[in-house]
């Protein structure tokens, strides 16, 4: 089975900063992104269609029968029987929205340009999630946990914990994956699954809540405390105090500090003691920056702390206001509070901003990937110089 991950147009466009680097299907929900998820349910080749500027970092494989399934769809046994039952020419349907559909490599470029005939849609009428909004990436992010970790364990037997210094409570809801090390930790897995991934390391008096995932090669610093309906991504190193929030890898928050209802992309690094508001003091629902409408709308949501883009960093001590949006590549620093919209590639914080210079850029990933023995390829700085152009706009200083 061939299987290709689209991009929504108006769905890619709500989950900014964190599409403008990657297809919507490389989104981390739970323990593993939208791809991983398809892959381990169907099988076969996955791969996308999205944005031409990343099809050369992701890009698609077209063969002689082909499923297109929209990038942001959450698996369930409904939803997956309905998919497999696609036949030839056949467009799966919520309301007006396509979700997925089997077409031949011949036909696949008409898919969006015309609307399936009657007896081709193929309405879809059970419960479906879809992640639509940035925020719904924490919202969701506990039934996720629980929904992959019933995937990836099926079947298997966790690693035993043999520490007698950790302490584990609902040890039948922790998996340990080959390679982890847990010393002297506190975890408590009755309300939701904990998931130690391969190689992945809890140093000393680290607390955990489940549901939580911390996926390959991640590190928990002594002395971390980790709230329920949190993801850390892979190779990351996190401390300080999370609260449901998605870190979706390559990241570092190695310090003392709080996040809360927040989403932190790849390449990130956050200076020591910065903390995030997620609570308004009058405890109204909370707006955020919205890319589709070049202004603030409401999340509906009470709880909603810092979206920060791939490539963005901040310095020590920062304080970041209830529904801070930060782009990609920024670098933000200095006392008091920036403001709640701060745009891709901006320097500086509370008393204004410059431009972030995309050589300077290019330089500091460089150097922080290498630290990972990643290369910073030409196709990471083809799309770095795609974002830097498509948010001139919003630069307002540079006018």
């Amino acid at each position: 089975m061939n299987i290709i991950l689209f991009d929504d147009p108006n769905i890619r466009q709500r989950l900014l900063p964190f599409t403008y680097t990657r297809p919507t299907s490389e989104i981390r929900v739970g323990i593993l992104t939208f791809k991983e998820r398809w892959e381990k349910i169907l099988g076969g080749n996955v791969s996308y269609l999205t944005e031409e500027y990343l099809s050369k970092k992701y890009p698609i494989q077209v063969d002689k029968e082909n499923i297109l399934i929209q990038g942001t769809l959450c698996p369930n046994y409904d939803l997956v029987t309905a998919i497999q039952g696609l036949k030839d020419g056949e467009y799966l349907m919520s309301g007006d929205h396509l979700i997925a559909c089997n077409v031949s490599d011949q036909n696949l470029a008409e898919v969006f340009g015309k609307e399936p005939g009657n007896d081709q849609a193929i309405p879809f009428k059970k419960d479906l999630t879809r992640i639509s909004n940035v925020w719904e990436i924490f919202t969701n992010n506990a039934d996720q946990i629980s929904n992959d970790f019933k995937i990836i364990t099926s079947g298997r037997d966790s690693q035993e914990v043999n520490d007698p210094a950790t302490t584990i409570y609902g040890k039948e809801n922790l998996f340990v994956e080959k390679g982890a090390k847990i010393k002297a930790a506190i975890i408590n897995a009755e309300n939701g699954p904990v998931y130690i991934g391969k190689n992945a390391v809890v140093n000393e008096g680290a607390l955990i809540n489940g549901s939580f995932a911390l996926c390959d090669g991640s590190h928990i610093t002594m002395g971390a405390k980790i709230k329920g309906d949190t993801t850390i991504g892979p190779y990351c190193k996190v401390g300080g105090e999370v609260s449901n929030s998605v870190i979706f890898g390559f990241s570092n928050k190695a310090h003392d500090g709080f996040i809360g209802n927040s989403v932190i992309g790849e390449w990130c690094n956050i200076g020591a003691d910065t903390n995030t508001s997620n609570l308004k003091n009058n405890y109204t629902e909370v707006k955020i920056w919205d890319y589709e409408s070049g202004g603030f709308k409401n999340t509906g949501e009470m709880f909603c702390g810092l979206f920060m883009g791939d490539h963005s960093k901040c310095g020590i001590n920062t304080m970041f206001n209830t529904g801070t949006t930060v782009g990609v590549a920024s670098n933000i620093y200095g006392s008091g509070f920036p403001r709640t919209f701060i745009p891709s590639f901006s320097w500086g914080g509370a008393t204004g901003f410059t431009t972030h210079k995309l050589m300077k850029v290019f330089e500091t990933e460089e150097k922080m990937m290498a630290r990972r023995e990643m290369d910073f390829t030409n196709n990471d700085k083809e799309i770095l110089t795609n974002v830097f152009e498509l948010t001139e706009k919003s630069r307002v200083w540079e006018k």
